[in-house]
């Protein structure tokens, strides 16, 4: 089956014993145990294993083309799950522009846990060999980045890991499995914020961790999801189940519309540059045409001004919302270094604008407006 119906039809079945077309939600939190005792692969307790959950699970690795998956009630608690998998001691090369979430929960709670990290641009060349060290197990990619939107060559990142046995964990959040496959350019683990597009209404909570192979690792990732609990609850599996079956058509237009801003913004005498893989123009447009298909629907650009000009732009709007997160059919904008916080590596003119699905000349009209 083709991607568009995969993500329609792909793990209807499971825990669907009427054949009901639209798959019930089961909210037990307890399943009666066979009177033969229980088997392995029965459902016993939900934290354990719920069949919305498996649903989701079994639509996201097939989209991936992973062997298996493990979902999680925020896209921080999948990330930690990688990285509480790694023993004591172990060290991980992550780029210095990674989701200022993740940076802190590395930085404020795995270094606890003895995590050795060295954040660096991995785009530069030789950076990651440079950084190799005895101890190093893995290398974190975040391609485009978040908000830098640099982008990283994923099959020769995955190339440079595999020759020093190290796995290679890809943040697919932002492009989807629409635009950009990285189990199949040779990465070991892909993960996701559910939040964002695949539940693409701005009111799901989730991540998942989706593995090429289903073994020794990935189940140390299982082991963590099921008895760390960060589960999500089956309301919200079915949620993203139903969100996911639009999700080629959803970022069919994100990338659209994304396209059409990011020309409009190239050409706007207030912007002084403009991030977005598509463009021609973009530092790192080869390599995002070789290994992405589409895209996807954010931007990131700098304001030709300083950090109160910035925020008093994004301050301006009607139309496009002033929030974080990202994904949702909605337009939303955000001055990046005032949300990052400490460490930030964003310059303080820049503005990252999650592109939705309104009218795009609605959103360039709005644009005028907020830039004068």
């Amino acid at each position: 089956m083709r991607f568009e119906t995969r993500a329609i039809h792909a793990g209807l079945e499971i825990g669907n014993p009427s054949s009901a077309i639209i798959p019930p939600i089961s909210p037990s939190t307890i399943f009666e145990i066979d009177a033969e005792g229980k088997k392995e692969d029965d459902f016993h307790y939900t934290r354990l294993g719920n069949p919305n959950r498996l649903q989701f699970e079994h639509v996201a690795a097939a989209l991936e083309g992973g062997e298996t998956a493990a979902a999680f009630s925020s896209g921080i608690a999948a990330g930690m799950a990688i990285l509480q998998s790694l023993n004591p001691g172990d060290h991980i090369i992550i780029p210095e522009d990674v989701y200022s979430g993740n940076r802190r929960m590395v930085q404020k709670i795995m270094t606890n846990w003895n995590l050795e990290a060295s954040f660096i641009n991995i785009t530069e060349s030789g950076s990651i060999d440079a950084n190799i060290k005895p101890n190093t197990r893995l290398i974190w990619i975040e391609t485009p980045s978040n908000p830098l939107m640099r982008i990283t060559d994923i099959a020769a990142t995955a190339a440079l890991a595999k020759s020093h046995g190290l796995l290679t964990v890809v943040d697919n959040t932002w492009p989807t499995p629409v635009n950009q496959r990285p189990l199949e350019l040779g990465a070991d683990i892909v993960l996701h914020s559910t939040s964002k597009y695949f539940g693409g209404h701005s009111d799901i909570l989730g991540g998942i961790v989706i593995s090429e192979k289903n073994d020794d690792f990935f189940e140390k990732v299982r082991i963590i999801q099921r008895f760390g609990g960060a589960v999500p609850s089956p309301q919200d599996c079915w949620m993203l189940s139903r969100s996911t079956r639009t999700l080629a058509y959803r970022m069919k237009g994100h990338n659209e519309n994304a396209g059409t801003i990011s020309r409009y913004l190239e050409s706007h005498k207030k912007v002084a540059e403009v991030y977005y893989p598509g463009l021609e123009t973009f530092s790192g447009h080869q390599i995002a045409k070789k290994q992405m298909s589409g895209y996807g629907g954010m931007i990131s650009f700098l304001i030709d001004g300083n950090k109160e000009e910035a925020v008093t732009i994004v301050g301006r709007s009607k139309l496009i919302k002033r929030a974080t997160s990202l994904g949702g059919v909605e337009s939303t904008w955000e001055h990046r270094q005032s949300s990052e916080g400490e460490g930030s590596v964003t310059p303080e003119n820049l503005i990252r604008l999650s592109v939705g699905l309104e009218h795009p000349q609605d959103i360039i009209d709005d644009l005028e407006l907020a830039m004068g």
